[in-house]
């Protein structure tokens, strides 16, 4: 299907259209320059293979397959719109953001196409890549263990991201990653990577299978069917998502004397619950502490209202904080819609 026939449709209409039906293409999608320059990262560092680039569903390398493939909403404006509307925001939509991304799905590329987590010396840096990946793991924001490249210490989620980050700081332009990670244990990881890498200067990849890139892409789906997936995997981060819990909280205020609005009852006693929470559930402060600037700000936005001197709010406002972070604790999320 031509862009003129979907690029001006509306979104419900848009939304029934499978994604494999869009006729996406990166060669015109204005995403050429920044796999240009990916490849010229790659080159002043003496590497000769340029990890092909491809559309897909979402950021990934295909395991055993390497090549990178960008996710489809990027192609176009009209989709990176969607995306906005449906996900709040579009993953590589910045040039920085974008080449954060490129490099890190690199490593992975380079990481098949040599078949790095193969060697011994790669193992002992990063552990073992069969490790089992449970899609959720629980970060130290203060470990000088790790690199820190994209959000949420990623590092710390796998040995392959563990590498593929290092390999991202690496290879960045103008990071001087000596100075920035002096005295942290994760430099003796980028020294690493730089000595295996130089190794690999001028040597052409030994593992480069034919594959059908249709067989990897996931594009036939509707964006509809796409999106309510998509949603139901982060469900939790959207706004409205605990306005019931919210309101229920915050409730049956009668006398506007004691009235205090809610987001203010929070500020007021945040360090105290943060406190409590954390002291009950074993969580840490820093994810305790980011939930609540969300609730207080969903808050405002909601004009709720608490009474500030009902000790009885402060116990249910508890409780309920340490119902999410208990349930994050074992599901990874703070809350599933019923």
């Amino acid at each position: 299907m031509d862009t003129a026939a979907w690029g001006n449709m509306a979104d419900d209409e848009l939304l029934e259209k499978k994604i494999s039906s869009l006729g996406l293409s990166l060669e015109h999608s204005g995403l050429q320059p920044f796999i240009q320059q990916l490849h010229d990262e790659l080159k002043a560092k003496g590497l000769v293979f340029m990890p092909p680039c491809h559309v897909g569903d979402e950021w990934f390398v295909p395991v055993g397959i390497p090549a990178i493939f960008i996710p489809f909403f990027l192609v176009h404006e009209r989709l990176r719109k969607l995306e906005r509307k449906m996900i709040l925001e579009v993953e590589g939509e910045t040039p920085e953001w974008f080449m954060k991304l490129m490099r890190h799905e690199a490593a992975h590329a380079y990481s098949y196409a040599y078949r790095l987590q193969r060697k011994k010396k790669w193992q002992e840096t990063f552990g073992l890549a069969s490790q089992e990946d449970t899609g959720f793991y629980r970060p130290r924001p203060y470990s000088h263990s790790y690199v820190i490249h994209l959000d949420d210490w990623y590092a710390q989620a796998h040995p392959d991201e563990d590498f593929a980050e290092t390999f991202a700081v690496w290879l960045t332009p103008g990071l001087d990653w000596r100075e920035r990670y002096a005295e942290w244990r994760a430099q003796e990881k980028l020294k690493y990577v730089h000595e295996l890498m130089t190794s690999l200067a001028g040597v052409p990849p030994p593992h480069q299978p034919a594959y059908n890139e249709a067989d990897y892409n996931c594009l036939d789906i509707r964006l509809r069917d796409y999106y309510a997936a998509k949603r139901l995997l982060y469900e939790d981060t959207y706004p409205d998502f605990y306005d019931s819990d919210l309101r229920q909280l915050f409730t049956g205020v009668q006398d506007p004397t004691t009235a205090l609005p809610a987001s203010a009852y929070l500020r007021r006693y945040r360090s105290s619950l943060v406190k409590q929470v954390c002291l009950w559930t074993n969580e840490r402060k820093y994810r305790v502490n980011r939930l609540l600037s969300r609730l207080i700000k969903r808050c405002d936005e909601l004009s709720l209202v608490a009474r500030a001197d009902d000790a009885a709010q402060g116990q249910r406002t508890g409780a309920y904080l340490a119902t999410l972070a208990m349930n994050y604790l074992f599901t990874g999320k703070f809350k599933r819609r019923k």
